[in-house]
């Protein structure tokens, strides 16, 4: 008997990824990475998972590999995305037709097993993420947590932490003793509207002075309130923290920029974004290559 594979039916307010981007001006250093990128299906092949908390459009590895060669970047971290729950086989299935240029970053639960996380490791799995945004997912315990950290911390991987700003002060204790490297999605989601030197910042800054804390300085399309193109509301924040800690920061797309409502946005605008928040050549370099070729390439490192 042949199965049917399920259809799925996009949200009717989604908005798709940029068709026709613009070509960056800003000329990415040799080697960039984007750290920061995700596989939607396609829904036939991958199915989505009962548990989403939204439905995408099919956004599959071939048009993210294409985004990439077009914006210039050369390797890509693909982020789990939550509308596939723990089922990684959409973002496997990117890493194994990378010819090497694709890492990833998972979501499982704690009963994974020894050897499901040899096969990630193998096919280009360097982390998992740990989800606290509560319009997209349902944030678990501290323990089941830690269960998965015990079994990851053997494979050298490390821990990446989505939440919102406020969240920062009930997670303390527990964000600071995980004993991995910790990476914060889009600098845990500041609020702009408030000052660069206010206390919320401080207090992330604060955070990012524990020697194992990274931040992806991502995703000003979804924290400005002044928009595009140049978000200029965001751009104290992030350069703010790219000058303080210039060798633990990430940049990635965000693409294909999953559950944005306000507009689509437009990769190549948001690589014309890099140098205002990354202003020497040093620092970009840092931002783009040395850092992330650190952390998900350290055997290429050598």
């Amino acid at each position: 008997m042949t199965l049917t594979p399920p259809a799925f039916a996009m949200d009717l307010d989604w908005r798709c990824f940029h068709p026709q981007p613009a070509k960056p001006t800003f000329r990415l250093p040799a080697g960039a990475v984007d750290t920061h990128c995700h596989i939607f299906g396609p829904g036939a092949a991958f199915p989505y998972a009962p548990e989403r908390k939204y439905t995408p459009c099919d956004a599959g590895r071939d048009k993210l590999y294409a985004l990439r060669d077009y914006l210039g970047f050369e390797r890509n971290v693909v982020v789990q995305a939550t509308c596939h729950g723990a089922d990684n086989r959409a973002m496997l299935d990117a890493l194994v037709h990378s010819d090497g240029k694709a890492r990833g970053v998972a979501t499982v639960k704690p009963d994974v097993s020894a050897d499901e996380l040899a096969e990630m490791h193998a096919a280009g799995v360097r982390g998992v993420r740990f989800n606290y945004v509560r319009r997209l997912v349902d944030p678990q315990p501290d323990a089941y947590y830690l269960g998965i950290i015990e079994k990851i911390a053997a494979l050298g991987w490390h821990v990446v932490i989505y939440f919102e700003a406020a969240d920062l002060i009930e997670k303390w204790d527990f964000f600071t003793a995980i004993p991995t490297t910790v990476v914060v999605d889009h600098m845990g989601r500041p609020d702009v509207s408030k000052d660069a030197h206010g206390p919320e910042l401080a207090r992330f800054i604060t955070f990012m002075e524990r020697d194992n804390i990274w931040s992806k300085v991502t995703c000003p399309e979804r924290l400005s309130a002044s928009g595009p193109p140049g978000y200029d509301d965001v751009v104290p924040f992030a350069r703010t923290i790219v000058e303080r800690f210039p060798d633990r920061v990430l940049w990635g797309t965000d693409w294909p920029h999953p559950n944005m409502k306000s507009h689509i946005p437009d990769d190549g605008k948001l690589v014309d974004y890099i140098p205002r928040i990354a202003p020497t050549a040093e620092l970009q370099r840092k931002l783009l290559v040395a850092n992330p070729m650190r952390l998900y390439w350290p055997e290429e490192m050598v």
